[in-house]
């Protein structure tokens, strides 16, 4: 039996308990203690959640207590005329009233008292007062989460609760604090390639968010399809917007795993593979151009050329490997290093062709580096070696200019091209992938980490012979 006070009052049953939809006349049937509820929008600016704990005796409710919470947006002007006033919310619960003030600014005409809404009155400030309707509806939603989350645990609150728990709320779900968390564990890691990526992929999001930082339950698959489409109308290609995104769902997982959010996919409508790129390879003949150039009167240039011919030499080594390379590292006439990207160990003949660059530029005994990139190992190594980086590849495209190269030139590209040249000798695709023609780098990297670093030694040779 259900017992209604009000015809026009909507009763729907459910397990015992009964969901009015309506928020002054209740009624509900169960025999022992119940939560009624009931959330109404009273207008665009407000938002209001209204319960009711009793029970029946004699079919007659008895009610315990009646709550009611509600957020106001409103406006106080400035004491001061002509300038502009500010923003501040209004919480109440339980008839206790509240306030918190924003740093959301506008003059007292963009505001309407009647609606508590904001209103443009000037079409220079359109885009500032569509940035703080954002920033407020972004705030009213992390009050509603705050009071379902309350609701949901059933315990009574006050309104300082509220301010309290959006305070620490943002402070605890904000995105950017927790990815820069993760960027600080990453350096303490010593990972400093990763910190350099996750910075600037967070310096990219937050550029495209305007500056305003979210909460991870802010993130959902519309807002990373806009981000997508923003990458792209940016110039970025498929593969590093790709790479953002990856990122990005890297830091949204693992605050899923630390349980600060619930997966949501967001990412499920975005791209995150890895596209294959255009071949950045040079022909064998062009290497030989580069090689047989004359620089002597250009130090700068010849030493950038070297350091690219050593590349070339040693299987398309990386600059980062080339620049950490220790005295140490060459035994006899084994070089053996570390990948710093995978970690991966990796043994190299040491061929003439090395040894001669190694005698024209040597380090002094103080200097525990192989090559002199990083000229001052006291000093921070990492900027030095971006210094250089980006020096090296300033001189490799003025080298292609005047060998006659029409492709960009980079360091990078000598990998490109030792792989290329290894393929054009019918070395099998075990030792040596097609340059990066293939799915992902990463296979290649496995390959090479898999094979007898002789069969990879003898492939060496071969290419090297053809610049005799």
């Amino acid at each position: 039996m259900l017992y209604n006070q009000n015809q026009n009052t909507t009763i729907i049953l459910l397990q015992s308990t009964c969901y009015i939809k309506h928020s002054r006349h209740i009624a509900c049937f169960a025999r022992h203690l119940i939560l009624v509820k009931s959330s109404v929008i009273l207008n665009s600016r407000k938002q209001s959640a209204f319960y009711i704990y009793g029970f029946f005796i004699n079919h007659t409710y008895i009610k315990i207590s009646e709550t009611m919470s509600t957020v106001k947006v409103k406006f106080r002007p400035s004491i001061i005329d002509g300038k502009e006033g500010k923003i501040y919310y209004q919480i109440t619960h339980n008839r206790v009233v509240r306030q918190l003030c924003t740093n959301y600014k506008i003059y007292p005409d963009e505001w309407n008292d009647d609606t508590s809404s904001i209103i443009i009155n000037d079409e220079s400030r359109r885009n500032h007062i569509n940035i703080i309707k954002d920033l407020i509806d972004r705030d009213l939603s992390r009050f509603k989460i705050i009071r379902k989350k309350y609701e949901e645990k059933r315990i009574r609150y006050k309104s300082d609760d509220i301010i309290t728990t959006f305070i620490e709320y943002i402070h605890k779900y904000s995105f950017v604090n927790f990815m820069k968390a993760v960027i600080e564990q990453l350096r303490q890691m010593n990972k400093l390639r990763t910190v350099e990526t996750y910075s600037t992929t967070l310096r990219s999001f937050m550029n495209f968010r305007g500056g305003n930082d979210l909460i991870f339950e802010e993130i959902n698959s519309d807002m990373m399809v806009m981000y997508e489409a923003y990458l792209h109308n940016n110039g970025l290609t498929k593969n590093t917007t790709s790479f953002y995104m990856r990122i990005l769902r890297a830091v949204y997982n693992r605050a899923v795993e630390k349980e600060i959010t619930m997966q949501r996919y967001p990412f499920k409508h975005v791209y995150t593979g890895i596209d294959k790129t255009v071949k950045r390879a040079i022909p064998i003949n062009a290497i030989k151009q580069i090689k047989s150039l004359d620089l002597s009167n250009k130090p700068l240039l010849e030493f950038s050329r070297d350091i690219f011919m050593f590349s070339f030499y040693t299987r398309g080594m990386s600059f980062i490997d080339m620049a950490y390379l220790k005295k140490e590292d060459l035994k006899g006439n084994i070089l053996t290093y570390r990948r710093r990207k995978t970690g991966q160990r990796l043994n190299i003949k040491w061929e003439k062709c090395m040894q001669d660059i190694l005698n024209k530029y040597h380090t002094n005994n103080n200097n525990p580096f192989l090559l002199p990139i990083l000229r001052y190992p006291s000093e921070d190594c990492r900027k030095q070696y971006k210094t250089a980086l980006f020096r090296t590849n300033r001189h490799l495209k003025k080298i292609a200019e005047i060998v006659g190269i029409s492709t960009d030139v980079t360091l990078y590209v000598a990998r490109h091209s030792w792989a290329s040249a290894a393929r054009s000798k019918n070395i099998p695709l075990s030792v040596i992938s097609e340059g990066m023609g293939h799915d992902s780098e990463s296979t290649t990297q496995i390959y090479l980490a898999s094979l007898d670093t002789s069969v990879v030694d003898k492939a060496n040779i071969l290419i090297l012979n053809d610049l005799q």
